[in-house]
C-alpha cells in the first residue's frame, strides 16, 4: 500500500539524488554518442570501438555512484518501507516532464536493486510497469533539433531533395561525388517503388541523427505515398582516398532488420527522447521487440527491464514448462528453455570436466568480452541477470535435478519461488548440428557457407572462436549462421598459428599422440578438419568454399593485419546491395 501523505522530507532528497544521478549518467551517454560524429569524421576507427567498449560501463559506474550517494547522506540501509515509498512517488513527480522517464524508472529500479531484500521488489518500491508515459514527448528547446525531418518531394526534384536530406547532416568531410550517389540513391528508391506516381501524402521522413557503428555511419528513414511506408537505410562510408561514399540504399524491414540485429555491436546514436527514435524505429520494424530497439541504441539496461517485463507477462499467459534445451548438453554451462518463449536460459555450472580448464570468473570474463566488442553479426548478444525468480511448478523435474547437481551453489528454493543467482538469456536459434541433419542439399550447403563466412568474419574482428564445433553456432530465421558459446573465445592477436611440423621419424608418424610441442595459445587449423568434416557432404561444400580456414596461413596473416592497425570492413547487407559492386563508380575498399 501505498503512504497516504508525502511527509517524509527525506523521501524527497532520495528522490531528487536518483534523479540526478540519471541525469548524470544520461548526459555522459550523450557526450560520448554525439562524439560518434567527429571520430567518423577522422575515421577514428579505433577510437570508435574504444568509445563503444567505455559506453556499455557507463551506467554500472553511476549506479554505484548513486548507492554510495545515498548511503552516505542519508542512511538509507536503516530506512523504513514508507520512506522508499514515498521516495518512488516523489520520483514519479520529478519524471513528470522528464525527456527519458522510461530510462530513468530503470535507473531507480537498478539503485534500489543493490540497497533493497529482494522480498521488496514489488510495485511499491521499483517501477514494475511504466509510471511516467513516453507518449508524444518533445524537446522544446530552441537549438534542439527534432526526432525526424520530413521531406516533401516531387517526382521531378526527388534528386534535389536526397542532396539536401544529406546535406542536412553536415558532415564534415567532403564526398567523393554527391551528385553521382544521389542518382544512385534515386535510381534504387525508383527500382524498389516501381512504376509509382506520388500520392497527395508523398514524404520522406529521415531520423535526425546518424546511427554510427565501427566504419559506417547510417541515415535511417522511410519513404511514405499514401498508404505505403518503405522503410529505408543509407549507409555511408569512408573510401581508400578519406572522402565520403554512399555504399548501398536499403529498402524493406527485413533489410533493417539485419541492420538492427541482436548479433552485432551497439550503435552510437545523439538521441534527447529515445522513446521517439524507439516508436520511429518500430514503424519500420513492427515485428522487433522493443526492449531489442533499446539495446541496439546501447541502452541495454533499459533494454532488459523491457524484456524482463515481456517475460513475466509471456509467463502469467502460458502454461508450458520449463525443460532442459534440445541439443548437445554444454560442458560449461546448463542451458534451458521454456518451449513457447524465443530464448534460452544459461547458467554456468559448479564444475567442468577435466579438458575444460577455466572457471566461473573466467566464463563471465568472455561473456563481458562479447558484450563490449565489435560482435560483426556473428555472436548473439546475451542479457545477464541476478536474483532471478521462477514459478517452481513451471519446471520439469529433470531441469530441477539438473540444476541440483550442476548448478548448486546458484540455486535457492523459496517456498513456491526457485531463484537463480546468476544466468544469462539469448535468442533461440536451431543448432547447426541438427539443422544440417534436417536439411536438405540445398539448405546443408547454404549452412556450411554460411558457416565458414561467420568464422571469418569474427577473424575479421580479432576473434578467435576457440571450440568451433557445429553444436556451438546456431541458425537464425533469416538463415545466418551466428556463434553462441563463447567460454573459449579469445583474440586472434593472442593466438599462435602454426602447421603441424612434419614428422621426423615413422614413429613419429604412426604415432597416435601429439609428438610436438605445443605452447600456450598455439592453434594448427589443419587439425581442424577431423572434428568439422567427418560427413562426406559437408567435406566437400566445405573444402570448395573454405578450404582456407585449413591453413594457418590465413588466420596467421590476418593477426598480423589486425596488430598492424587494420580494422576490416564487415557489412551487414549483401555485397550485392552495394552500389560499387552494382556498376556504379567509388569503390570502397578497407583501410
Amino acid at each position: 500500500m501505498f503512504p497516504q501523505r508525502l511527509t517524509d522530507t527525506r523521501a524527497y532528497e532520495i528522490a531528487v539524488a536518483l534523479r540526478d544521478g540519471f541525469n548524470r549518467h544520461y548526459r555522459l551517454f550523450r557526450e560520448a554518442s554525439a562524439a560518434a560524429k567527429q571520430r567518423f569524421e577522422r575515421a577514428d576507427w579505433h577510437g570508435q570501438q574504444r568509445a563503444q567498449r567505455e559506453r556499455i560501463e557507463y551506467y554500472d559506474k553511476r549506479v554505484n555512484e548513486a548507492v554510495e550517494r545515498l548511503r552516505a547522506e542519508f542512511a538509507v540501509d536503516t530506512l523504513g518501507m514508507d520512506t522508499w515509498q514515498q521516495a518512488k512517488l516523489h520520483y514519479i513527480g520529478l519524471l513528470t516532464d522528464h525527456h527519458q522517464p522510461e530510462l530513468a524508472e530503470t535507473f531507480f529500479n537498478s539503485v534500489t536493486a543493490k540497497l533493497l531484500h529482494r522480498s521488496y521488489f514489488n510495485n511499491d518500491f521499483i517501477f514494475v510497469r511504466p509510471a511516467v508515459s513516453t507518449e508524444y514527448i518533445e524537446n522544446d528547446e530552441p537549438a534542439s533539433k527534432p526526432t525526424y525531418r520530413a521531406y516533401y518531394p516531387t517526382r521531378d526534384n526527388l534528386r534535389e531533395t536526397w542532396r539536401r536530406i544529406i546535406d542536412n547532416f553536415q558532415l564534415d568531410i567532403e564526398f567523393e561525388d554527391l551528385e553521382r550517389d544521389v542518382e544512385h540513391v534515386t535510381q534504387a528508391m525508383l527500382a524498389e517503388l516501381g512504376a509509382f506516381r506520388p500520392r497527395t501524402n508523398f514524404q520522406i521522413q529521415v531520423l535526425s541523427s546518424l546511427f554510427y557503428r565501427n566504419k559506417g555511419a547510417y541515415l535511417v528513414g522511410k519513404i511514405i505515398n499514401g498508404f505505403i511506408e518503405t522503410p529505408l537505410a543509407l549507409p555511408i562510408l569512408h573510401n581508400p582516398d578519406g572522402k565520403l561514399v554512399v555504399d548501398a540504399a536499403l529498402f524493406g524491414e527485413d533489410e533493417l532488420l539485419m541492420i538492427f540485429s541482436y548479433a552485432r555491436a551497439y550503435f552510437m546514436v545523439d538521441m534527447e527522447v529515445p522513446s521517439a527514435y524507439v516508436q520511429f524505429l518500430r514503424s519500420l520494424m513492427p515485428r522487433k521487440p522493443r526492449a531489442e530497439l533499446y539495446n541496439a541504441l546501447g541502452l541495454q539496461k533499459h533494454g532488459k527491464n523491457l524484456f524482463y517485463r515481456d517475460f513475466m507477462f509471456h509467463l502469467r499467459h502460458s502454461s508450458d514448462k520449463f525443460r532442459i534445451a534440445p541439443g548437445i548438453k554444454g560442458m560449461v554451462m546448463l542451458v534451458f528453455d521454456l518451449p513457447s518463449f524465443p530464448y534460452v536460459f544459461k547458467v554456468i555450472k559448479d564444475f567442468y570436466p577435466p579438458q575444460k580448464d577455466t572457471s566461473r570468473e573466467q566464463i563471465m570474463g568472455k561473456y563481458l568480452l562479447v558484450k563490449q566488442h565489435d560482435r560483426v553479426g556473428r555472436m548473439a548478444d546475451t542479457l545477464e541477470y541476478s536474483a532471478v525468480a521462477f514459478p517452481r511448478a513451471r519446471f520439469e523435474e529433470e531441469l530441477v535435478a539438473e540444476l541440483k547437481h550442476f548448478c548448486g551453489s546458484l540455486l535457492e528454493e523459496d517456498g513456491d519461488t526457485l531463484i537463480i543467482r546468476h544466468l544469462y538469456i539469448e535468442r533461440r536459434m536451431i543448432p547447426l548440428n541438427i539443422y544440417l541433419q534436417e536439411a536438405s542439399h540445398e539448405g546443408v550447403e547454404h549452412a556450411v557457407i554460411e558457416y565458414g563466412n561467420a568464422i571469418k568474419d569474427l577473424v575479421a574482428a580479432n576473434i578467435f572462436p576457440g571450440d568451433m564445433l557445429w553444436k556451438n553456432f546456431g541458425v537464425t530465421r533469416h538463415g545466418k549462421v551466428v556463434f553462441y558459446d563463447y567460454d573459449e573465445i579469445e583474440y586472434l592477436t593472442d593466438c599462435n598459428f602454426r602447421r603441424v611440423p612434419a614428422p621426423r621419424n615413422e614413429e613419429e608418424e604412426m604415432s597416435g599422440e601429439v609428438w610436438y610441442t605445443v605452447n600456450k595459445g598455439d592453434v594448427f587449423p589443419e587439425t581442424f578438419g577431423p572434428f568439422l568434416l567427418g560427413n562426406p557432404e559437408v567435406r566437400e561444400i566445405f573444402v570448395a568454399h573454405h578450404a582456407d580456414l585449413l591453413d594457418a596461413a590465413f588466420w596467421q596473416g590476418h593477426k598480423e593485419r589486425i596488430l598492424a592497425g587494420h580494422v576490416h570492413d564487415v557489412f551487414p547487407y549483401e555485397p550485392t546491395k552495394r552500389f560499387a559492386l552494382r556498376g556504379g563508380s567509388g569503390k570502397v575498399v578497407a583501410k
